[in-house]
């Protein structure tokens, strides 16, 4: 018996296309200021009302690669989960997340490539049912261990 087990998430094996996982969050205005202190992006469209307020905003956005983030919580937690590793990952950013947004990230199984051990993943982000950012992303993923 593998011990460590529950510390990873689906074996290539275990997946299939179509196999979907979902991660939501409400952004907070601790989640901005956090953000802008780890990534050390001070764009203040994200920190500071009164330039936000000249914007075409009108009002402070969070960090697009804070909503992006929550596709990494998908991936690396829930599919394939654990002991995944990201390849790559495109973005488009369609729609600002402001204060008070709930942001669902979303992750669909679109193909698999056993030779390689790679998924490849639809990926978006949405407030509500509007997307606020979509693209692909390819996730190596562990096959399972063999028998001994």
């Amino acid at each position: 018996m593998n011990v460590l087990q529950p510390m990873y998430g689906y074996y290539l094996e275990d997946l299939s296309v179509g196999m979907t996982a979902v991660f939501g969050k409400t952004v907070t205005e601790a989640d901005i200021m956090a953000f802008a202190g780890v990534s050390g992006d001070t764009n203040p469209i994200h920190l500071h009302a009164d330039f936000a307020k000249a914007s075409r905003f009108g009002e402070r956005i969070a960090h697009g690669m804070l909503s992006a983030s929550f596709i990494s919580t998908v991936v690396g937690t829930r599919l394939p989960g654990p002991g995944s590793i990201y390849v790559s990952q495109s973005l488009n950013f369609k729609a600002p997340v402001k204060i008070g947004d709930t942001v669902t990230a979303r992750c669909e199984i679109i193909e698999i490539v056993p030779e390689r051990k790679r998924i490849k993943l639809k990926t978006e982000c949405l407030c509500g049912d509007k997307v606020v950012l979509d693209g692909e992303a390819v996730i190596l993923v562990p096959t399972r261990p063999k028998s001994v």
